[in-house]
């Protein structure tokens, strides 16, 4: 799959997430519709994990390629 086709299935499976969200907030859905959205939303999110995952290997290959530095982990309570 090549990059951009990655990025945009990204940006479509975390549209489609979204949708999914807002359908079981709404508790409109019965107990089966509610328990196939959650199956189809664990399943996007695993592949858009997989996704950030390759992005963030490609990054720290940059890095390392070009100043030798490394990612530190994201801490946000640290800001």
């Amino acid at each position: 799959m090549s990059r951009k086709s990655s990025v945009r299935q990204f940006e479509d499976n975390i549209t489609e997430l979204e949708t999914i969200v807002a359908q079981l907030e709404s508790n409109e859905l019965s107990l089966e519709d509610a328990l196939k959205a959650f199956e189809k939303g664990i399943k996007l999110s695993h592949d858009c994990q997989q996704v950030l995952t390759q992005a963030e290997q490609k990054v720290q290959i940059l890095l390392e390629k070009n100043d030798g530095e490394r990612l530190e982990p994201f801490d946000p309570e640290a800001n």
